[in-house]
């Protein structure tokens, strides 16, 4: 139900005149474009992009409102519209019955019970990931945001899948392939042929027709092995088969599954990095960590049961997320006219909520620039609004896969600090590159060091 009023206001913002300059903005620096409105408008912008007209909400209400309140209202916006070429219609980017067909068959995966089942399987894989980058140990930096794609996805495999991914050559990088597509895409508003030759377009179909391979070959080999299994993979073969049409049923299993192999390992992956990028600067910080991971684990693989235990492992890993959301824009189009704190959306607006902006709210994150994995104790945590901090989204598109995803990181960050010493190479910035998730451009370069 829109709660639209005659006297609602209207953003502040830049004149249409501005228009161009906006668009030119925001494909160069997205980040800029976002952080600036805040800045110079407060919790409310109107901003001319090119044709379009965005509508930036910068307060834990507004999201709450947009994301909660008034959900069913605000269907999957910029950027995610414009990925559906690039991703098609999986859990990521379809809406209405669809979505919540698919959320059905997908949930029952996540369960709590199911989460404490995959804990030995993500402690084993950390394990293996944490062997192999001491035998990289030396002078020569390596790229830990590649070699965190790479376990992110095995863990992936281990856990949701029930199926080894480490047969299939170059999988992130065709998923690299798939984001630069998804974002020129949002730059261009759909408007050039995906037939045009463009050096960009030839990447996103060769790697459009590699995870198709991909997911065909997982399909294969499952298909007839359905029986008894509760896994992702054959959840989907199921649901699948009970199409109609079964070309329908076969391109949505494509979808699901591409989808989910993207969502269920680049958030974390990117998440490990800018933590990891910010325990490097920080050495009290890794000093607590190692303390506390030698203490909860001694020798050991984590087991479910140290999730609780690795309290400021959590608290790091929040805090990095609060700098670097994985998920830093939640972009959104009104159905029908709403209004959002005291100011009037038009229907088909383009409504965005700024996870990377909100974590920057200076009246809800004192010092917002500063690391400072101390907010998240829960004694600071308890009067801060709750939609101050979304990492992993609101309301009923709240990420199905967050709670494995945090278990996967604390474990993973923890067995990290208590074996290795891991700093950036000499030089190195670690620039943010807001793609479907806040990447890190160029990777983490990083030199590594056992510390027994």
């Amino acid at each position: 139900m829109t709660t639209t009023k005659r006297y609602a206001r209207t953003p502040p913002g830049p004149s249409r005149a501005s228009a161009l300059r906006l668009l030119a903005v925001m494909t160069r620096d997205r980040l800029h474009m976002m952080t600036s409105a805040a800045e110079r408008y407060g919790d409310a912008a109107r901003l001319p992009v090119g044709p379009k007209t965005l509508y930036l909400f910068n307060h834990p209400e507004h999201a709450k409102h947009v994301l909660a309140d008034n959900s069913g209202n605000y269907h999957k916006g910029i950027g995610l519209v414009h990925a559906r070429r690039a991703l098609g219609d999986g859990l990521l980017t379809s809406e209405g019955e669809l979505w919540r067909k698919q959320r059905k068959v997908i949930q029952p995966v996540f369960q709590s019970r199911r989460l404490a089942r995959h804990a030995d399987a993500v402690a084993e894989q950390g394990g293996k990931f944490v062997s192999r980058l001491r035998a990289r140990a030396g002078d020569e930096p390596v790229d830990v945001v590649e070699e965190l794609t790479g376990l992110t996805l095995g863990v992936l495999g281990r856990t949701l899948l029930d199926a080894d991914l480490d047969g299939f050559d170059n999988i992130g990088g065709s998923f690299a392939a798939v984001q630069d597509q998804a974002l020129f895409e949002l730059e261009s508003l759909s408007a050039v042929p995906m037939w045009v030759p463009l050096p960009r377009q030839m990447r996103f179909r060769r790697a459009r027709r590699h995870l198709q391979e991909v997911v065909d070959q997982l399909v294969a080999a499952r298909a007839a092995d359905v029986a008894g299994r509760d896994d992702a993979l054959s959840r989907l073969i199921i649901s699948a088969g009970e199409e109609s049409d079964p070309r329908v049923g076969r391109q949505r299993l494509r979808d699901e599954l591409v989808t989910l192999l993207l969502a269920g390992h680049e958030t974390t992956a990117s998440t490990l990095g800018w933590a990891l990028h910010l325990v490097d600067d920080h050495p009290q910080v890794r000093e607590r960590l190692h303390a506390e991971a030698v203490e909860v684990l001694g020798d050991r693989l984590p087991v479910y049961e140290d999730l609780h235990r690795l309290q400021y492992t959590t608290m790091v890993l929040m805090e990095s997320m609060r700098l670097y959301p994985p998920v830093w824009l939640l972009p959104r189009i009104a159905q029908q006219e709403d209004e959002v704190g005291g100011y009037r959306v038009p229907a088909r607006a383009d409504v965005l909520i700024c996870p990377y902006t909100l974590h920057r709210h200076p009246a809800f994150w004192p010092d917002p620039e500063r690391f400072d994995p101390e907010r998240f104790d829960k004694n600071e945590m308890r009067d801060r609004p709750t939609y101050a901090y979304l990492p992993f989204g609101a309301g009923p598109r709240f990420c199905v896969g967050s709670n494995l995803g945090m278990m996967e990181a604390v474990f993973v960050l923890a067995l990290l600090v208590r074996d290795l010493r891991l700093s950036k190479a000499p030089g190195h910035r670690a620039i943010p590159e807001p793609m479907l998730s806040l990447r890190m451009r160029g990777g983490l370069p990083m030199l590594i060091r056992p510390l027994s």
